[in-house]
This record gives C-alpha cells, sequence and structure tokens, in this order.
C-alpha cells in the first residue's frame, strides 16, 4: 500500500504516542518496541487522528508552521511512509 494525499492514517492497535518524562523526549511506543520522535515526527503524529487525509494534515502543518504546504508535503508523505511500510500505521 501506498500513502496518497486521500489516505487517512490511524496508529494501529497497540501503537500510542506518549511523552517519556525519564528522557523528556515525545515517543512512538508499539510491541517491543520504542521510537524515539524528533519536533517534526510528533507534530505530524499528533495530527494523526484517524478522521484527517494527509492532505489535511499537510495544511493544517504548513499553518501551524507558517511553511508552504509544497515544501513540507514530501516530508510528511515519506514519514507516514515508513511508519505504513513499518506497521505502525493504517488507512
Amino acid at each position: 500500500m501506498t500513502i496518497t494525499s486521500t489516505f487517512v492514517p490511524a496508529l494501529r492497535r497497540g501503537v500510542r504516542r506518549q511523552f517519556d518524562k525519564a528522557r523528556n523526549v515525545p515517543i512512538l511506543m508499539a510491541p517491543e518496541k520504542i521510537i524515539v520522535l524528533d519536533d517534526i515526527a510528533d507534530a505530524i503524529l499528533a495530527e494523526c487522528d484517524a478522521a484527517s487525509s494527509v492532505d489535511d494534515i499537510i495544511q493544517r502543518l504548513s499553518a501551524r508552521f507558517s511553511a508552504p504546504a509544497e515544501e513540507i508535503r514530501n516530508d510528511v508523505m515519506v514519514f507516514l511512509q515508513t511508519l505504513l511500510d513499518q506497521g505502525l500505521i493504517q488507512p
């Protein structure tokens, strides 16, 4: 499966985004896996609400960070594709 602009990403069951107080960083927790998130990855995942399309997410991030949507589109698509390939998100 490939991420498209109409794809509506949601975290898979058993995967959650949270803040690790011990490390003072945002993380993505999955069974037997912890991924430390940078600020950009955390911002993207915060928008993945199982109701918004990738285009919706890009538009909100564009407004939030005052960045042109076309400038951030590739980063968002590549990041979400990586999560999809790793089985951490689903449509």
